[in-house]
């Protein structure tokens, strides 16, 4: 089992910048992709971003691309996002999710194993 938690989140103003960090216990997640997710009130929970088991490779949602980088620590065991260029339009509840690397990635929440509590990020105009 993997236990993970986000933190970071909080109220920022429309063009700050915010970073969360996932932090994983129970196993190392050295071998598993993580993915970062988001759900907005009345929305379903959407992908925006991924990194691989490595590192070497990100992803991200179109959305997002150019304003939020994924990183991650396998020594550490903990994955971040930073984000910048904020907008009122990224508010949302944000999650990390891991998923075992099996020679692919997915975008899709269905796929992921793991998942952590998730961590509000409310941004205001």
């Amino acid at each position: 089992q993997v236990q993970l938690v986000e933190s970071g989140g909080g109220l920022v103003q429309a063009g700050g910048s915010l970073r969360l960090s996932c932090a994983a216990s129970g196993r190392t997640v050295s071998r598993y992709i993580m993915g970062w997710f988001r759900q907005a009130p009345g929305k379903q929970r959407e992908f925006i971003g991924l990194i691989s088991w490595s590192g070497g490779n990100a992803y991200y949602a179109d959305s997002v691309k150019g304003r939020f980088t994924t990183s991650r620590d396998n020594a550490k065991n903990t994955m971040y996002l930073q984000m910048n260029s904020l907008k009122p339009e990224d508010t949302a509840i944000y999650y990390c999710a891991a998923r075992y690397y099996a020679g692919d990635i997915s975008y899709t929440v269905a796929d992921y194993d793991y998942w952590g509590q998730g961590t509000q990020v409310t941004v205001s105009s």
